[in-house]
């Protein structure tokens, strides 16, 4: 477990979004979320809340949000529920979603943009409690892939597979997504080290580098070659016990 996934006492943080054009909605989901982890003191929830679609698409979009769990109602102003799922799913947006609303009309289309749940309103407590449990679950066992990261004040997970490499620049580091997206961080490379130390494909190049092994497409003696088309030059020395581990990694594991 990461830095940034362990809180207080050992509890474990989880990213969740309320999106309703209603503020009495938002405020009994959020209270119902309250009385949920007062339940399992184990969980910290860190919840924002949206009073429309734009907003919550806007944050996803600009920001790179990306919530663990959305609990959004269907019918609100300029944009349904199922159209923002549509444009989150297209995002690249993988949160699990449930649906809170007043009408079992769009239910099938709700499962089309693979929505985890339907809740007609008013939801009892109960219904909620047992959907979290069931989620909750499934998110934690498959933390092992993903780590979170704070950027700006702000928590972003981060896909373990999508990361390619990480490059120190003075005091600050940066986090090379295989899908072109990057990170500037506020941490030393020992910490990136630390927090990726669980995960086999990592390797410490030099003192400026942290390497996926999966991306790295050639190496020789002075230049590694990734799949992205970056090539970094790591210091004398450095290539040659990065073989040793490339094999080995190749060799042992796969």
């Amino acid at each position: 477990m990461n830095k940034w996934e362990s809180c207080e006492r050992g509890r474990v943080m989880y990213l969740i979004a309320i999106c309703d054009d209603e503020p009495a909605e938002l405020a009994k989901t959020r209270q119902m979320l309250e009385n949920y982890e007062k339940q399992h003191p184990k969980m910290f929830f860190s919840v924002e809340q949206f009073k429309n679609a734009e907003e919550l698409l806007a944050l996803v979009r600009d920001k790179n949000y990306r919530p663990d769990l959305l609990l959004m109602d269907i019918y609100m102003p300029e944009k349904m529920g199922i159209e923002a799922a549509k444009e989150l799913r297209e995002m690249g947006s993988t949160c699990r979603i449930i649906f809170l609303t007043s009408s079992k009309e769009h239910a099938l289309e709700a499962f089309r943009v693979d929505a985890a749940q339907y809740l007609v309103k008013p939801v009892p407590e109960r219904d909620l409690f047992s959907v979290l449990d069931k989620f909750l679950t499934a998110i934690g066992e498959e933390r092992n892939k993903f780590i979170l990261l704070k950027v700006e004040g702000r928590l972003h997970r981060v896909a373990v597979n999508n990361i390619v490499y990480c490059e120190a620049q003075g005091k600050t580091q940066y986090l090379y997504l295989a899908d072109g997206g990057q990170y500037l961080l506020r941490m030393t490379m020992t910490e990136i080290c630390e927090m990726l130390s669980g995960y086999q494909e990592f390797v410490r190049v030099g003192i400026a580098y942290m390497v996926n092994l999966e991306y790295i497409e050639s190496l020789d003696t002075h230049e590694i070659c990734l799949q992205t088309g970056k090539q970094i030059y790591p210091p004398r020395g450095a290539c040659k016990i990065l073989k040793e581990q490339y094999m080995k990694y190749y060799c042992e594991e796969k």
